[in-house]
């Protein structure tokens, strides 16, 4: 992750200036999407070229030393131009978080979801233009560790069935951990019509989270995980 690329600071309307097209990724329609593709092809041109900036200024004030280097203001203002056009693109728009911890009052979390619930949603769109797996990971982790409003918990269900509804991708499993941490009748509800469903992916999933719901102190581990797709589950009651 870029050195200074969270925007804990800012506040929703900043927010939405910087990413609010983003939501057209989300959209049924797949014009509205192909626009918020457009528009994110140009965002990560503009990180790149920025990038290439910084990197070139940081080649030409090297020779000045560390200390010197870091005072240099043309080397700063292209750092600082490089910060800005992460800002306003995906996946380094969502890096960070709130200096504070408190994930629920702040209003990146409502693109954190976004970035999330793009990969759910329109997992190949994702893929092709902007895999991340370790920034999946980590944003799965924290909605899960953040005390969440109902309609942040709404989301987050919402976002458990989707998954759990497909094959498998690489950090899906991390989805255990929100399941845990929005587990209600409704949540469970959706999850038993899953593993009773025709869907040989929805079955597994839906029925290894249920299981893992009533373990509570069970790890959600790669040998737990193997060990439930190899239908070997009651050996490890």
């Amino acid at each position: 992750m870029a050195e200074e690329a969270g925007t804990d600071a800012d506040d929703a309307c900043a927010w939405a200036e910087r990413l609010g097209w983003a939501f057209g990724l989300i959209a049924e329609d797949p014009a509205v999407r192909g626009a918020a593709l457009v528009h994110l092809a140009e965002a990560q041109r503009k990180v790149t070229d920025a990038l290439a900036r910084s990197n070139e200024m940081w080649l030409l004030t090297r020779p000045l030393g560390a200390d010197e280097q870091c005072r240099e203001s043309a080397f700063l203002q292209a750092r600082r131009r490089h910060q800005q056009a992460q800002r306003c693109s995906l996946p380094d728009g969502v890096w960070g978080g709130p200096g504070d911890g408190d994930l629920a009052a702040w209003p990146g979390l409502s693109y954190v979801l976004l970035f999330l619930e793009w990969e759910a949603r329109y997992s190949l769109e994702w893929t092709q233009h902007a895999k991340a797996w370790g920034t999946k990971q980590s944003l799965i982790r924290a909605v899960a560790r953040a005390c969440q409003e109902e309609a942040i918990k709404a989301k987050l269900t919402d976002l458990v069935e989707i998954v759990v509804h497909r094959a498998y991708r690489c950090k899906d499993r991390e989805y255990v951990r929100v399941a845990r941490a929005v587990d209600s009748a409704d949540l469970r509800g959706r999850l038993d019509q899953a593993a009773d469903s025709d869907s040989p992916w929805a079955r597994c999933h839906a029925g290894y989270v249920l299981w893992l719901l009533d373990r509570p102190d069970l790890p959600n581990t790669r040998r737990v995980w193997q060990t439930w797709v190899a239908g070997e589950a009651a050996a490890l009651l």
